[in-house]
């Protein structure tokens, strides 16, 4: 795919993969959108990125209408979804409640599930498109206090999987991206980005892996990417 021109909507482009993701894009000439929950901060990220901002919670049902009437009424069409936005929780299997997994799933599977609905229609009408989920390692494999996070990404993976076979038909392409851990305020109750640590993996090497996968030619995809630090130990 030539990113030049391409309509682009990225979830959770606040921070973290989805800033570092929207700033590549727009740098290969694709025009990009990115939604968040805070006005604030997504309106600095849109300077920092040249991407136009939609203030929208994913787990919200009218804000997912709101947010692809604002981007279809901004550039007319879509060509790729980049579902994103994603919360974690640490719980051990003796602390968990039910309210801890519903406030999970419904950003990480209900909402992702919500944004893909809405773009498939299009990308089926229009028999192309790309749909990338960006899941987790921990979508790969447990770990202690992981239980909630944990079952969230396991289930966008299964997802992801019945959605590739449902568009496959329809010329669209479904990838999901799994990286292992990265430096971004995820996790953070304040939202504060963590700093650089050599040995662990940025967001930009995430971003790198999107647009890859994205540029690949049509006829082709890359169903399945996991993202490790070469030396996490180090």
């Amino acid at each position: 795919m030539d990113l030049k021109g391409k309509k682009i909507l990225i979830t959770g482009g606040s921070l973290g993969i989805g800033k570092a993701t929207a700033k590549l894009l727009v740098e290969k000439g694709a025009q990009v959108a990115i939604t968040g929950r805070t006005g604030i901060r997504l309106s600095e990220a849109a300077k920092e990125t040249g991407a136009f901002p939609i203030v929208a919670d994913v787990s919200e049902e009218a804000d997912v209408k709101r947010s692809f009437d604002l981007f279809l009424d901004e550039f007319g069409k879509i060509d790729v979804l980049i579902n994103n936005a994603g919360i974690g929780i640490r719980k051990n299997v003796d602390e968990l409640k039910p309210d801890h997994f519903q406030k999970i799933f419904d950003v990480n599977v209900v909402g992702a599930s919500m944004m893909a609905a809405v773009a498939a229609k299009h990308f089926k009408q229009q028999k192309s498109g790309s749909l990338i989920n960006i899941g987790s390692t921990a979508g790969l494999k447990g770990y202690p206090g992981g239980s909630v996070y944990v079952a969230s990404k396991f289930a966008l993976r299964g997802l992801t999987e019945c959605w590739r076979a449902e568009l496959r038909p329809f010329n669209v392409r479904v990838m999901l991206i799994n990286p292992s851990e990265v430096t971004t305020a995820f996790g953070n109750p304040e939202r504060k980005e963590r700093a650089e640590i050599k040995n662990k993996l940025r967001p930009l090497e995430i971003a790198h892996a999107i647009v890859s996968g994205l540029e690949m030619d049509e006829r082709g995809f890359v169903p399945e990417l996991s993202v490790w630090a070469t030396n996490p130990f180090d």
